[in-house]
């Protein structure tokens, strides 16, 4: 996560200098190399286009609009809507144009540049971006996925939660949401780490989760906090699962994927980004009404955009871990950017006005569903 304003300066202290020194420091990363999205899976490779639904109907009040994903299972609402073609059917005429994205950041700048006009992306990028432009570039509009993020450790070194001392835990990338999960997790529980070094009671190693899988291998991690399917791939090279993070959030719920658009885009064209809602809640209640199906699409969604599809031995433990929902949870925003807070990468940032749920209530209204809510973040 990145600040939204300049960092809090502290005393002179040995600990305080070195928090600053962090907090300055991963103000460079995260506004060069940024934030992965929280599901990211695989290497920081070029963006490509995704192959692209037929259009038929009457169009909207656009010919075409730019859809941004990951090719990963926690993006599954994006994958299964494009592969059955869900979300085109809600837009008629109207063409979509996807892009498969590797990093959170490279699609906040596509957002930002025009190149797409909505995305899926997980919460870390969506506040950076957010933060960055001083609440002008993007607004989330819907949930999308929640869950799907483990601590898994080799059970030869790390026998249970109060063994964590002295051992190295890799996560995706400083700062991402996985890295400020860790860091506030070993915070509560009195473990004393570096923010940019990782150094500590506990080592933080920042790893990408393509290499996580041989960096556990050989030996030089001994577990990791990552994101499916990182997690299931890990488990099936024997490490054991220490801690879901779900068991650590109320109601077992944690927002890990959502959907954002451009604010331009969004007072321009709302009946395409309604349209888009539309497809993105009737995709999570064919996900729900067909799980075991709704798997094989994403994998196949997944093959088709990465080249490799997910043994079922990955694919199915992870998939069950992962909860396809409208509601975006905005107080785990919140309580995600405060966790940033207290790792020391940033200062408490001004989320007023991220959220706009007023298209997503009247789709969910439509299909006799609850209204979700902001938790006070919502535009006035």
């Amino acid at each position: 996560m990145a600040p939204s304003t300049e960092l809090t300066h502290t005393s002179a202290r040995p600990r305080a200098g070195r928090i600053r020194r962090a907090a300055v420091a991963a103000v460079a990363v995260l506004t060069t190399a940024g934030l992965l999205s929280a599901c990211s899976y695989g290497s920081k490779s070029d963006d490509k286009a995704s192959a692209e639904p037929a259009a038929s109907g009457a169009k909207l009040s656009v010919d075409t609009v730019k859809i941004g994903y990951f090719a990963n299972l926690t993006h599954g609402t994006a994958l299964v809507g494009l592969k059955q073609g869900i979300i085109q059917q809600e837009l008629g005429g109207t063409r979509i144009k996807a892009q498969v994205f590797n990093a959170g950041p490279a699609e906040i700048e596509a957002l930002n540049a025009g190149s797409i006009d909505i995305g899926w992306i997980g919460p870390s990028p969506s506040i950076n971006g957010y933060t960055k432009s001083e609440g002008k570039s993007l607004r989330i509009i819907s949930g999308s996925a929640s869950g799907g993020v483990k601590l898994v450790a080799n059970p030869d070194r790390i026998k249970s939660l109060d063994d964590l001392k002295g051992k190295k835990i890799a996560t995706p990338q400083l700062g991402n949401t996985q890295d400020v999960a860790l860091l506030n997790y070993l915070a509560e529980k009195g473990y004393h780490v570096d923010a940019q070094t990782g150094d500590g009671d506990v080592k933080v190693l920042r790893t990408d989760n393509k290499v996580t899988p041989d960096a556990y291998k050989s030996g030089s991690i001994d577990g990791a906090w990552v994101p499916e399917p990182t997690a299931s791939k890990l488990v099936s090279l024997g490490a054991k699962v220490l801690l879901n993070e779900k068991d650590v959030w109320p109601d077992k719920k944690f927002v890990i994927t959502n959907l954002i658009v451009s604010q331009k885009f969004l007072k321009e064209h709302p009946d395409v980004v309604e349209a888009v809602l539309r497809g993105s809640v009737k995709t999570n209640a064919w996900i729900k009404a067909n799980p075991a199906q709704a798997k094989d699409v994403a994998n196949a969604q997944i093959k088709a955009d990465a080249g490799n599809s997910l043994d079922a031995a990955i694919l199915d433990p992870a998939w069950q871990d992962i909860d396809f929902i409208d509601d975006p949870l905005a107080g785990t925003l919140q309580a995600e950017a405060d966790h940033a807070v207290t790792a020391g990468l940033l200062k408490k940032p001004n989320l007023a006005g991220i959220y706009d749920l007023t298209l997503l209530n009247k789709v969910l209204k439509e299909n006799n569903q609850p209204a979700v809510a902001d938790a006070g973040l919502g535009t006035k």
